[in-house]
């Protein structure tokens, strides 16, 4: 019997299925977010087109999102709020679990290897202690994963939706632009796919450029064009500092950790920007960041494991009770 696990974010809906605890991921899939008009719809499509013959057991969907309550809602993709109950009994499933994607992400990481991170700064990292991940994508997610007796505890949030952290004149007249655009500096707005667009149209309406707005994609490419180039100088020093902030609030000395679907598409970027200086750059605690590991996460789909975890966790508790 099979445990299916999935990780669902504004774009991509991915997908596999697991022969339990540690097993690798099979057959698996991504499908497009908005192609579906809800989360069961998705599924029954993966289901049907991937793994028809397969009998699922279990399964732990992560989505991007607010969970809690029963209930959760996807944030970037125009799905309704709906309930992991109502979910379970359309897909006809023994036992369905919807978790927070960065819960997922959290839980996933005393798993992940040498050779799933690249260091960005600071000592090597070693997976002891508090841990903290985030990650730009379609939207900027968040989350720690706190060691206790009883084994590790994750611990999601929403913090994507604090302000940006500006800190140099560029960044406080983009904050403006921004607020003045939006009503509010939320990081998303800047530090996400959408973002890296909005970052750049800012930048070139302070330099006074008129071009055709680029995708994010474009951005990426596009190293030789000055405004591109200063919107991802801009994006990794913005992170930076939204990092050392996770940091301070977990307390993550074990590590900060960073996943998300744009940051290996830039690593050399990331390595040559201020990044690791705006991480440690926050008096009186600079030796405090100093001291903790910055890593981005290469692994193709992390969540896969966290997810899986989770529902060994959830099912040795059922059995025990």
């Amino acid at each position: 019997m099979a445990w299916l696990v999935a990780d669902i974010g504004g774009t991509n809906a991915r997908f596999a299925l697991v022969d339990g605890p540690g097993g690798a991921p099979r057959h698996r899939a991504s499908l497009p977010t908005r192609g579906y008009p809800d989360l069961a719809a998705a599924v029954a499509a993966y289901l049907a087109g991937h793994a028809p013959a397969e009998h699922v057991e279990a399964a732990c969907l992560a989505v991007a999102g607010p969970v809690g309550g029963g209930g959760f809602r996807l944030t970037n993709a125009g799905w309704p709020a709906d309930t992991a109950e109502r979910v379970r009994a359309r897909l006809g499933l023994p036992h369905l679990e919807v978790v927070n994607d960065f819960e997922a992400l959290a839980r996933a990481l005393p798993s992940l290897g040498p050779d799933d991170l690249i260091p960005v700064g600071g000592p090597p990292p070693t997976g002891a202690g508090t841990l903290a991940v985030l990650g730009p994508g379609t939207g900027l997610g968040t989350a720690g994963l706190v060691p206790t007796p009883a084994g590790p505890v994750p611990l999601p949030g929403e913090g994507g939706h604090v302000d940006i952290p500006a800190v140099t004149e560029r960044e406080v007249e983009v904050m403006r632009l921004l607020r003045a655009e939006r009503g509010t500096a939320s990081a998303e707005y800047l530090l996400s796919g959408d973002g890296l667009v909005r970052l750049h149209r800012f930048l070139s309406m302070i330099h006074g450029v008129r071009t055709a707005p680029p995708t994010a994609a474009e951005i990426v490419e596009r190293r030789d064009d000055p405004v591109c180039a200063e919107t991802l100088e801009t994006f990794c020093a913005l992170l930076g500092s939204y990092a050392g902030n996770v940091a301070l609030t977990f307390g993550a000395r074990g590590g900060v950790y960073l996943g998300g679907g744009i940051l290996p598409r830039v690593v050399d970027v990331l390595r040559g920007s201020a990044f690791r200086a705006r991480f440690e750059d926050k008096p009186p605690v600079v030796d405090y960041l100093r001291a903790i590991p910055t890593a981005l996460i290469v692994h193709p789909c992390p969540a896969f494991a966290g997810a899986a975890a989770r529902l060994e966790q959830s099912l040795t508790a059922l059995e025990a009770a």
